[in-house]
């Protein structure tokens, strides 16, 4: 039996959908806090809570392999603990193997304001390793579609701001992710492993030009400073707060550091290299 844990969110959804398409859905776990939000017919879907070891140790009776998906960030939330309990659940369910989206990082984003971020997901990754179970540890790239919804918004202005600059970082599509994932979860061998989920590394610049290629818009990309960016994000998503907006910012700052520039893992994961960002782009733009 295969878990996938948070499982109503993006990458649970795409996941899932990958694993029911490469005819594992008889034996597929959806685990989520609110199981009505996972919409992908013909698996068992159960309820558990990050905040619940209890609850989560519950919904993975049975199970061999979880795929642990990191808890969202939002402001405030100390998702370690969250972490934690489902890996202490899994122990205490007998599961044997785990596997762990984190993120992509070669360490100089710990400068940034970024870097509480990928503390969540190293300290993690090392709660992991000394669990006593077997992990596999994925490394994500950035997503392809937020970046890409951005740039399409900014044809109504003409420019594409952030402080990224020269920097390069790696994109996937949310279903490219999806899909290495799936591919580490159906193989029983694999573990003591970390790879970094990535491909094709872009600039700011580039990947704007890409999307004004691939979608006929007029953008143009322009560095501006941190602090700009920060109150960028205010303005666009003042829901989330300011730890959020920092937090964004700070992922700009690591892309100009050259923090999410590292080498791909994508074939050694899934027998094939990665899709080019103007390929998931057409396809992103041809499914509507």
């Amino acid at each position: 039996m295969i878990a996938v844990t948070a499982a109503s969110g993006r990458l649970g959804h795409a996941l899932l959908r990958e694993l029911v398409r490469q005819g594992q859905g008889g034996r597929l776990v959806a685990v989520a806090r609110d199981p009505s939000r996972v919409r992908v017919p013909g698996i068992t879907v159960r309820s558990g809570d990050y905040a619940s070891e209890g609850s989560l140790a519950t919904a993975l009776a049975g199970v061999d392999t979880v795929v642990m998906i990191s808890a969202p960030v939002a402001g405030g939330t100390d998702r370690v603990p969250l972490h934690r309990n489902v890996i202490g659940a899994a122990r205490a369910s007998g599961v044997r193997r785990v596997i762990f989206t984190s993120i992509a990082g070669n360490g100089v984003e710990r400068d940034t304001l970024y870097g509480p971020t990928q503390q969540v997901n190293r300290a993690t990754e090392d709660d992991l390793r000394g669990s006593g179970l077997q992990w596999v540890i994925g490394r994500n790239a950035l997503y392809l579609e937020l970046d890409l919804a951005h740039i399409r918004k900014a044809a109504d202005t003409g420019v594409y701001a952030n402080p990224g600059g020269e920097g390069r970082a790696p994109y996937l599509t949310i279903d490219e992710i999806a899909g290495a994932y799936a591919g580490l979860a159906m193989d029983p061998d694999r573990h003591g492993e970390v790879l970094n989920i990535t491909g094709e590394t872009l600039t700011q610049a580039e990947i704007v030009a890409r999307a004004c290629e691939v979608f006929g818009i007029d953008v143009r990309y322009e560095v501006i400073s941190d602090e700009a960016c920060i109150g960028k994000f205010r303005q666009l998503m003042p829901e989330r707060g300011e730890a959020v907006a920092r937090m964004l910012a700070g992922c700009f700052q690591a892309i100009r550091a050259g923090a999410f520039d590292v080498p791909s893992h994508y074939a050694a994961a899934t027998g094939r290299p990665a899709k080019t960002v103007r390929l998931m782009l057409e396809e992103i733009r041809d499914a509507g």
